[in-house]
């Protein structure tokens, strides 16, 4: 019997842990493929980039693209690999996608081997190997559910046949499917930051591989496995670990076990499907390819890679962290948005660390923003935290800064925002208190969390009676002083 499909993440019924490893295949962003000089790009019309060598036509010879080979070198140092010394091997299998009848890969000599990514929360999740291959081709089958078992015929388009592939293979680290969802935010945020790929899910740029299982709570054993394939993007993997591990634990306690196969992620019906018995590594009979030399790459060479890698996303955030008054939250949002450095910039220029995070996280949510400069920002801030502009006002001239530019004062001036005195901010809050009696006395005699509720309404009275003019804090600070005499 099968898990019902949902939508929510939901526990593992008790006494039964989840152990998740992930397969990320990420095409790099080199001009040209990896062993021939055809266009890497998506998008174009179908089999408009293509050779001989791509399409594995006889007597065709493999050049390896020397810029993929050291993006790859470049992605395994940032995720603290060892890069070593790697030989391509040929990968045997038949799927119209390879008309060659094999791919291109790396099998027990990878580039890169033994490397670790810390998360959000501060969980590591280990990298056994991060291997160079050439992509395949896509194949769309046409008619029935558009699997290859009930469709009409097929398309295929050779276009990606040959692409520059890295394949980051983690360790059975993952215990969750949120840790999953971060291993690949948090990846992801890495492959943008070394500038190897624009790692575009939507596009296939980025694509995961699931291999899920269940044990007993507290065993270290590895039971059987099912590799959910091509997962596009984060709310499929966690839904997909999701129903997989509750299938697994059905089977288990009913007396069955797992098939080790891979599986399909049905989107529309929220469950996995079966596909094809899983491979082990003797079935694609691995050699290596006789017409690639290996590769040897020099200590100078890696250590040049070292020297010239940016600032990661985990230092990158401890780093905003380490200013004060910012959050670990607000500080993954600022990072993986890239505003982590306006914020830094702003607050250097003086403006409070907290509220600077605060009205770039809630505020600035936009891909457009670089008119955003962190001297005007430093001046919205202040302003608003000196009391000239309330917060619902700092919120209005920040878009507009975004949309337009300019400096906050000048907006704020055009649009008549100005502070509200505390003498008529007082007077407004009498009136609030005289047509509200009740819910006044409620919030003298209530309790924190009933204050809290009842605050929100006289609160949203004032900013009504003065049309978003007062400051919610000062409001706050007013109605406590009232409760108190």
């Amino acid at each position: 019997m099968s898990p019902a499909a949902t939508g929510r993440e939901q526990a593992l019924a008790e006494g039964w842990e989840l152990v998740v490893g992930l397969e990320v295949h990420v095409e790099l962003s080199t001009a040209t493929k990896l062993f021939c000089g055809c266009a890497n790009r998506f998008g174009d019309e179908p089999n408009t980039n293509v050779c001989p060598v791509c399409l594995g036509l006889p007597g065709s010879l493999p050049v390896p693209n020397a810029t993929a080979v050291s993006f790859a070198m470049r992605l395994g140092r940032a995720l603290g690999c060892e890069v070593q010394g790697a030989v391509f091997a040929r990968k045997n299998y038949f799927y119209p996608d390879m008309p060659k009848d094999y791919q291109i890969s790396q099998y027990d000599q990878p580039t890169s081997i033994d490397g670790r990514l810390e998360l959000v929360d501060g969980h590591t999740v280990g990298i056994e190997r991060a291997h160079i291959e050439e992509d395949t081709g896509k194949t769309t089958h046409i008619g029935g559910g558009g699997r290859i078992h009930d469709a009409d015929y097929a398309l295929v388009d050779y276009n990606r046949a040959g692409v520059p592939l890295v394949e980051i293979v983690s360790r059975p680290d993952i215990r969750t499917a949120e840790q999953a969802r971060s291993y690949v935010r948090e990846l992801r945020a890495v492959l943008l930051a070394v500038g190897v790929s624009d790692a575009r899910m939507e596009e296939g740029s980025m694509r995961v591989d699931a291999n899920v299982s269940v044990r007993p709570a507290g065993a270290d054993e590895l039971r059987t496995r099912c590799e959910i394939k091509n997962l596009s993007s984060l709310r499929s993997l966690g839904r997909a670990i999701v129903y997989e591990a509750q299938r697994h634990v059905e089977l288990w306690t009913s007396g069955e076990r797992p098939r080790q196969e891979t599986r399909h992620w049905d989107e529309a019906r929220g469950r996995t499907t079966p596909g094809r018995s899983k491979e082990d590594a003797e079935d694609y009979r691995y050699f290596q390819d006789p017409d690639l030399v290996p590769l040897a790459p020099e200590a100078d060479t890696v250590a040049a890679i070292d020297a010239a890698l940016p600032p990661l996303p985990a230092a990158r955030r401890a780093e905003l962290i380490a200013v004060g008054g910012v959050g670990a939250a607000d500080a993954a949002v600022l990072v993986e948005r890239n505003q982590d450095r306006l914020v830094r910039a702003a607050v250097a220029a003086g403006a409070d660390p907290a509220v600077t995070a605060t009205r770039v996280v809630n505020d600035l949510a936009t891909d457009n923003w670089s008119r955003v400069t962190p001297d005007g920002l430093a001046a919205l801030v202040a302003m608003e935290t000196a009391g000239q502009l309330t917060a619902t006002q700092a919120k209005q001239v920040l878009a507009e800064m975004a949309e337009a530019g300019g400096a906050p004062d000048e907006i704020a001036r055009r649009r008549g925002f100005e502070a509200m005195a505390g003498d008529d901010l007082a007077a407004v809050l009498e009136e609030v208190i005289a047509d509200n009696p009740d819910a006044w006395d409620r919030y003298r005699a209530g309790d924190e969390t009933e204050r809290k509720k009842l605050a929100g309404f006289l609160t949203g009275q004032v900013m009504r009676a003065t049309k978003g003019k007062a400051d919610g804090a000062a409001i706050n600070r007013l109605l406590e002083q009232h409760a108190d005499q």
